[in-house]
């Protein structure tokens, strides 16, 4: 497995360090760093919810912020663009933008995980302009072309 240091920063004293929940665990838990004991996010409402985090990622790679399986399944609160994405020149707070899903309230607990951080390689794209492209088997096949 290959690892890759990255320079972490607590913005607060009692930001809590994305920790792995296991050995082969791919993201790193995000925990809530909220000014009170809790913050309630209303039915379909979206709300910011703070790490006290800033990472210095090295070029070439990219930080994903990716919801938790287990909020986002059993309570439905996920990131609200779906994957964040933390690029390496960044050195603002991370912040979690969650929405939650339901029709209910759901809180959520200072110090509670509340997303997870994958750190990946990137490839920069070249981007040329083309008159034509190379044909392929599928070709415009859009949404649902390959089947159920």
């Amino acid at each position: 497995m290959t690892t890759v240091k990255i320079k972490i920063k607590r913005l607060k004293p009692n930001a809590i360090l994305p920790h792995y929940g296991t050995e082969f665990s791919a993201g790193a838990d995000l925990h809530a760093l909220l000014d009170g004991d809790e913050l309630v996010i209303p039915p379909h409402g979206t709300e910011f919810v703070h790490t006290g985090l800033s990472v210095e990622i090295p070029e070439g790679y990219v930080g994903l912020v990716y919801a938790r399986s287990g909020i986002a399944s059993k309570r439905g609160l996920a990131p609200a663009n779906k994957v964040g994405v933390v690029d390496s020149d960044y050195r603002g707070e991370i912040i979690v933008s969650l929405l939650n899903h339901t029709d209910m309230p759901q809180t959520i607990s200072n110090g509670e995980r509340v997303a997870q951080l994958v750190i990946a390689p990137y490839l920069k794209a070249d981007f040329v302009e083309a008159d034509e492209l190379a044909g392929s088997v599928r070709g415009e096949g859009g949404f649902g072309s390959t089947g159920a």
